[in-house]
Parts: C-alpha cells; structure tokens; sequence
C-alpha cells in the first residue's frame, strides 16, 4: 500500500494525486524503476475513483516521472533529476553530548560495547563459559512447562525486588550445606547476573573519591563500576596466596575479592590470610566483597569454605552465579548481604529494573530443590576434570617446560605462562592461531600495566577432550608459523 497525503493541497482532485506522487518520487520515497500500484489498487487505496487516479498518472508519464511498460505496468522512471529532499529531511548537526560525570566515567573504563556476537572459533579456549550442550535441556523444559501451565497468578505480576522466596530459601539452604556461607533467606538479594551485583555494590557502598581495593591483576568487570562511581582503586598486589593482605590500606571502603579461585591466576587464598583480611576490614571500616565464582569445582585437595562463612563483624557480601554452572542466557546471580545492608540494596534494586524475571527463577528453585542442581553439578564436575587433564597434558606433550601451568586446581580455566615469549610478542601468536581457527586470550587486560610475563587464560568447560587436543596441536603449529619454535 502507497501512502500519499492528498490533504492541504488546493485544486482538482487528480491534480492533488498527481502533486502528491511527484513529491514522494523527488524525495526519493520511490526508487528509480519502482513499479507503482495499478490505477484500480490506488484508487482503492485512496477512495477515488480510478478515472482520478489515471489522470494524475498521464501527468507523469508526460512530465517523464513514470514509464509505462507493457501497456499495464507503471514505474518510476529510471533517470530523474537527483530527489530534492525538503528541509524537514535534512540532517541536522547534533549538538554535543552532554553526559552526566558518571556516564563519561563509565564510557571511559568500559570503552565501546560491543555490539555483534564474536565470530565462532572451532576451538575456542574462552574462558568463563560452561558447556551449554551438556546442559540437561530436557529437565529444564519439563520444569519450564508445567510452570506455564499451571502458572501462579503472580508469576505474570510485579514482584518483590529482593527476588522469588522460594529461590532465597533454596539458596540458603544450599550455600550453608555446599559453601558453609550463614545467612537466613532474606539476607538474599537476586540479581540479574553478578554484573548487576557490583554495580548495585558500587552505587550503594561509593562515594566520588572513596577508596576501592581490588586484586592486581583483576576482574575488570567489578573496576569498572567501581571507577564509574568515582572511587579510587587500591590496587593491591596477587601472591602464590592470593592477595597480599600486609600491603592493603589503612583505610579503604570496599575491598573485592576472589579467596577460592582468585581471577585470572587462579590462586586460592589460604586461611591465615582470609583471617588478616578479616580484621584489616574491621579495622578500616571496610566492606569486603567476595566472588564466590566457579567454587563448585575443585580438583586437588579439599575445598576451604567461603570467606563469608568466617566473618564475625558482618563485612562480607557474597556474590554467587548461575552463568558459569548452567547458563550464561539465564542470567541470575546472588547476593548475601549483611542484614544492615538488606534495606539499601533492595531500594537500588528496584530503582534500578523493579525486579529479575519470575518464572526463571521459580524454575530455577525447583531445578534445586528437587536436587537436580547438585546432580548436575556433580556431572559438569566430573567431566570438567577429564577436559582439564586433556588441555594439561595435550600442553605438556607439545609445549614441554617451556609453558608453565597455574591455577588449575579449581574453576574451569588455567593460566599458561609462555617462558620463550615476550609479552608485546604475544598478540602475533594470538592472530595466527585465530587464522587456524583456535581462539586465545592473553592475561593482558587483566593487568593495570603490561604483564611481566607473557600468559594465556584458556577455558576449557565448553570443549569436548579432542577438541582440547586438536586445538593445542594447532596452537602448536601457530606457534611454529609465528617463530617461536
């Protein structure tokens, strides 16, 4: 259907027709070789009669508009004097953005969004990403279904910021079993991923100019927030032990932590130094903020509770995810807060999105209840063991002791550091590798500064064993094209 304004215009009805097809073609509303309705459908269209419409069309055809062909088709002519577009269309200058401090902040630390998915590698060591084809859809659609069938009158109603009741007390009750984390169900704040977490965290717990410790190297994703607010980070140095409590301020606001499976380097803090961080918070005042990230699974040894489980003083905030156990798409996370802080991050919930979609979260607690969370827990795990021991030993058989390998005794990435590769020499084997369809990440953007040592973070969680084998024999022949063996 053509859409034409025939109102305002003085004359004849033809001739209004006629002035308002002419306008649409100069203003390039109707290319060149356009075919144009037949008389009888515009004439439909506008409530005019045909013998109106065939009318205004001969005043085209004689002024050279339109072309008829075959005695029944009527198009636009192919040459026609470049469209006049009227003053209503023409671009106008924008004027500067006038963006809040907070905003140039955030656009400083974050940089361009990105706005495409990234090409799809075939073996692709990304970290932080589970295995989606493993997950047990079948299970999840079942659940999925019968919610929708027999759904509760408030799973398509407003619902409480703090999240779905159920889901804080399943949590609860699974955090003390699996984690040793003490809390009651309204202590649980949920998220929409743990992004949200620590921007909830910043906005709460920042002001312009306070003081933010974090780990170096470190999670950018909690940096970022915590500059926007306009604090200023302590970065405080990463050991064998994880963060090196001595070096640690004397007054601080926050401190962000990762004491199980510190990223990247994957260390574990021991517990004489969760104990010194403990107190240090007492004494500065300070909120600690741990990320209980990828906690599930440990390979070696036996696993240390969560900070939070030995705080006295009620400083720790835990954080806690669903995108690295089941699926990224799904996004839920969670909070633990000190009951003082309970009231503080509902309101900043709800002024920030009300609250996280209800019926991924009803599936979600009985995807626990009914035990099949900790079922599937035990199966990733397992089989993220044997993915790990194909990507150590496949390193080994190909690179020798001239990579040295770190944190893999929990989470489901390891660090690799290159002994015969210069950290600016790194990004050549990245792109080679990427030409033979094998992605790598440098530990790079994880370092306030260049790194001393060049390091790769590979994922393994979302690979199956011979695809960790065929990548690390390509990467292999990267490494030979590029000149580093």
């Amino acid at each position: 259907m053509l859409l034409l304004n025939l109102r305002g215009a003085d004359g004849p009805l033809y001739r209004r027709v006629y002035h308002a097809l002419k306008s649409t073609i100069r203003a390039g509303r109707l290319a060149p070789d356009a075919r144009l309705p037949s008389t009888r459908e515009l004439a439909a269209d506008l409530r005019v009669s045909r013998n109106t419409v065939m009318l205004a069309y001969e005043q085209l055809l004689a002024e050279g508009y339109v072309v008829t062909r075959d005695r029944a088709t009527t198009s636009v002519a192919s040459a026609l004097p470049a469209p006049a577009k009227p003053v209503s269309f023409r671009p106008q200058p924008a004027p500067p953005a006038a963006l809040s401090a907070y905003a140039r902040r955030l656009m400083r630390g974050l940089g361009p969004v990105p706005g495409r998915p990234r090409p799809r590698l075939r073996y692709d060591f990304r970290y932080g990403e589970p295995s989606i084809d493993e997950f047990p859809r079948e299970i999840w659609r079942r659940l999925l279904a019968a919610r929708t069938r027999r759904p509760a009158r408030d799973a398509f109603g407003y619902a409480s910021p703090a999240g779905y009741a159920p889901l804080r007390a399943a949590l609860a009750d699974y955090l003390k079993r699996a984690r040793g984390v003490v809390c009651e169900p309204d202590q649980i704040v949920i998220t929409n991923g743990s992004q949200q977490g620590f921007d909830l965290a910043a906005r709460v717990l920042l002001d312009p100019g306070d003081v933010a410790v974090v780990e170096e190297p470190h999670y950018p994703g909690v940096t970022i927030p915590f500059e926007a607010a306009g604090a200023r980070l302590a970065r405080v140095a990463v050991d064998g032990d994880g963060l090196q409590t001595r070096r640690l301020p004397p007054r601080a606001r926050v401190a962000y932590v990762t004491p199980c499976h510190q990223f990247p380097t994957g260390v574990i803090m021991p517990l004489e130094r969760r104990l010194a961080l403990l107190a240090w918070a007492a004494r500065a005042g300070a909120w600690v903020i741990e990320d209980d990230y990828v906690s599930e699974f440990r390979y070696e040894g036996h696993p240390l509770e969560a900070l939070q489980s030995l705080d006295r003083e009620s400083r720790v905030i835990y954080v806690g995810t669903f995108s690295k156990t089941l699926f990224p798409a799904l996004r839920v996370a969670y909070l633990v807060l000190p009951p003082a802080l309970v009231p503080p991050f509902i309101a900043a919930k709800w002024a920030t999105d009300r609250f996280s979609a209800t019926l991924a979260q009803e599936v979600l607690a009985e995807f626990i209840t009914t035990g099949q969370f900790e079922r599937y827990l035990r199966r990733a795990g397992n089989r993220n063991a044997a993915r790990r021991g194909a990507l150590i030993g496949a390193l080994r058989q190909h690179f020798g002791d001239r990579v040295e390998i770190a944190g893999e005794n929990t989470g489901v990435h390891l660090v690799v550091w290159l002994n015969d590769v210069r950290p600016r020499d790194l990004a050549a084997l990245i792109a080679r590798a990427r030409e033979l369809g094998v992605g790598l990440y440098s530990v790079a953007p994880f370092h306030a500064s260049q790194p001393p040592r060049a390091g790769l973070l590979f994922g393994y969680a979302s690979l199956t064993e011979a695809d960790i084998r065929a990548g690390i024999r390509r990467m292999a022949e990267a490494a030979v094209t590029a000149g580093y063996r």
